[in-house]
């Protein structure tokens, strides 16, 4: 009766470390996607790029991702059809942040580093901001966790 008891103890504690482990580590992907984003802070805007040579929005989103493990598809629109929408009042640092631009439906994408800014590139390169801008308030569309 020991041994089942001890068993069973043993078995909720490793289920409980393993769930666990796991949050940690998707909240340490989130993390790092951002620092990793950072580093391009200032390169150069370029259609179709996915290199740190230039990146267009989604390219800079893959770029990022891939860099801590995780694939995208390619571009903002079918990114959008991935992962878990998120009430804006909920966002966590690298959940993806998507716009209504240039056409219907989700056409650019960024990704969330906290205090109410996020990461993209735009026609001017890689940079910061805020979701209160009078241009990209406008222009939110919804957002993703991935």
């Amino acid at each position: 009766m020991k041994k089942i008891i001890v068993l069973s103890l043993l078995s909720f504690g490793l289920f409980f470390s393993g769930v666990f482990s796991t949050q940690e580590a998707s909240a340490a992907s989130k993390k790092s996607v951002v620092t990793v984003a950072k580093n391009y802070i200032g390169t150069p805007y370029k259609y179709g790029g996915t290199t740190p040579k230039g990146f267009d929005c989604s390219g800079f989103v893959v770029y990022s991702y891939k860099k801590v493990g995780k694939s995208l598809p390619r571009t903002a629109a079918s990114m959008y059809k991935k992962g878990k929408k998120v009430k804006k009042a909920n966002l966590k640092k690298g959940d993806l942040i998507f716009f209504e631009t240039y056409k219907k439906g989700a056409s650019h994408v960024g990704i969330y580093i906290g205090s109410n800014k996020f990461i993209h590139s735009s026609s001017s390169g890689v940079k910061v901001d805020k979701l209160s801008n009078s241009y990209w308030k406008t222009k939110y569309y919804g957002a993703k966790r991935i």
